[in-house]
């Protein structure tokens, strides 16, 4: 989005007509040809569309929040959702006694998800984002929180002495042209940052008290030796890892957080020794660690409290004679082994028609296969729906035949 076109979309009859884009009917070429009709020009009608589009796509982010805010497309992808907002926010901020005044710094701001939990603790927030549009967003954003305002301004340009705690988010986007949906291609290099990780860890690691939000694809060789990196997942959707610094962090090291219906912190300090980490044969229940856990490192930290091994020393899936059970089992997704099937297409094709399964959901890990490629080869006829999992038993490459527990 141009600041020509947010300069328009924050127009209080435009901004009225996006809070009612419900009452049109049919698809956006209908909507559209509406809206035209009602005198919005061709770019605030793309506008509005795109917006009531982004809104509905944030609510699973946001919640209700996401139908009073603005977003661009890329600000969404890299939103944080208000759940692990909050988790931020407890970290950073802790309990607040009464009549106290703790400022926070968000630096890259984005469209300001963070700073509305930052302030919904009690805390000062100053957002900066380098990006004009999106700054002006996020101040459209947090305008109902008195305790927040926001800068288009570097973070690099920032004196970070006055604040209690410093809260990064750099951008990892490129700066450019979108495809079809708005979104700019991810940045791999981490000091193409903006700000780059280097000046954001130098920053964090002389802070009272800091956290750094950044994909979860970190390589663990990255993550400084004074930090505690945490991984995040969501409803089983690995979202974030986040270095923490100073009174922020709790556990130098490696950790996993798993949140959803149930929650679980594990630690690199919960690995067995390296001797004592079981691999051994193929039991009653196989179980997919979350994705968390997996990313940390962590799988053998769940071996102990869910009475499981290692299958392979190199592939993240677990195996136990008995039903996982226990604060651990949040940590995972089970399944019942049913068979150990051939993981050539053709026998594996006769083996599930003769047992009437015409339906697949294929999961792999050491196997090198395109799920949906295999599912087309099978051409399984209708029928019982199972899980197919291709894997490694020692050096033997097979497909288990499983259901959910």
């Amino acid at each position: 989005m141009d600041p020509q076109t947010l300069t328009e979309l924050l127009d209080v009859a435009v901004l009225d007509r996006l809070d009612r884009i419900d009452d049109l009917a049919g698809d956006d070429l209908a909507r559209s040809k509406a809206l035209r009709k009602e005198g919005f020009s061709a770019e605030v009608t793309a506008a509005l569309l795109t917006q009531a589009q982004l809104r509905t796509e944030a609510a699973a982010k946001l919640g209700p929040f996401a139908d009073d805010m603005l977003f661009t497309r890329d600000g969404l992808a890299q939103a944080t959702r208000l759940p692990v907002a909050a988790h931020h926010a407890r970290r950073l901020i802790g309990d607040l006694p009464e009549d106290t005044t703790f400022r926070i710094a968000d630096l890259g701001c984005g469209i300001g998800a963070d700073s509305v939990a930052f302030a919904g603790m009690g805390a000062h927030v100053s957002a900066v984002d380098a990006d004009e549009v999106t700054a002006a967003i996020a101040a459209f954003n947090l305008r109902h929180l008195p305790d927040a305002s926001v800068e288009n301004t570097r973070a690099e340009d920032v004196d970070l002495d006055e604040f209690d705690a410093l809260w990064f988010d750099p951008a990892r986007r490129t700066i450019g042209k979108a495809d079809k949906r708005g979104s700019t291609a991810r940045i791999t290099d981490p000091d193409a940052f903006s700000p780059s990780l280097s000046w954001v860890i130098e920053k964090a690691g002389a802070a009272k008290a800091a956290g750094v939000k950044l994909g979860p694809a970190l390589d663990h060789d990255l993550v400084p030796e004074e930090a505690e990196a945490q991984w995040v997942s969501h409803n089983g959707e690995v979202v974030e890892v986040c270095l923490y610094f100073g009174a922020a962090r709790q556990r130098p090291g490696r950790g996993a957080l798993v949140m959803g219906e149930r929650t679980l912190l594990v630690h690199e300090d919960d690995l067995p020794d390296e001797d004592e980490a079981d691999i051994g044969e193929l039991g009653k229940h196989l179980l997919e660690p979350d994705g968390a856990i997996v990313r940390a490192g962590l799988v053998a930290a769940l071996c102990s409290p869910l009475q499981a091994r290692r299958l392979h020393p190199k592939i993240a899936y677990l195996t136990t004679d008995v039903e996982p059970s226990g604060p651990a089992s949040a940590g995972v997704t089970a399944y019942e082994v049913i068979d150990v099937l051939p993981a050539k297409v053709p026998s594996l094709r006769k083996e599930l028609v003769s047992r009437g399964i015409g339906s697949v959901v294929i999961k792999k890990r050491g196997a090198d296969i395109v799920p949906d490629q295999v599912r087309r080869q099978l051409k399984l006829p209708k029928g019982d729906k199972a899980t197919l999992v291709f894997t490694r038993l020692g050096e033997r490459h097979v497909v288990l035949l499983t259901q959910p527990v």
